[in-house]
């Protein structure tokens, strides 16, 4: 098992999550954050930090898709460790619906 990042996250990225991580496991993209699964522990320390309800375990049904998405991006994208600041409007997209066809951004983030 490993935990996944999931469309709330899209412009939302509020980043506590990556503060708790024990393995450092967050990669981050323009406008959102992915976990590498081979990384992951499986430990679930960031699924309640998380603000917008976006990391879940990828046994929860109809993940396939961003188990995919996470892995693909976590080997494109920079490893993150330290959390940022989201960005300002982040609140405005929490809850938003069909956020990846609407605001996925293939973009890295700047990482550590």
């Amino acid at each position: 098992m490993t935990y996944v990042v999931v469309d709330n996250c899209i412009k939302c990225k509020y980043m506590d999550c990556v503060e708790v991580c024990p393995v450092d496991c967050f990669y981050e993209g323009e406008n959102m954050l992915v976990i590498h699964p081979d990384e992951c522990i499986d430990c679930g320390v960031c699924e309640p930090e998380c603000p917008a309800d976006a990391i879940k375990p990828d046994t929860e049904p109809g993940l396939d898709d961003w188990l995919k998405v996470n892995a693909e991006y976590s080997e494109k994208w920079p490893n993150i460790t330290a959390k940022k600041d989201g960005p300002a409007d982040g609140k405005d997209f929490d809850g938003v619906e069909g956020k990846f066809e609407k605001y996925f951004s293939p973009e890295p983030g700047e990482g550590d």
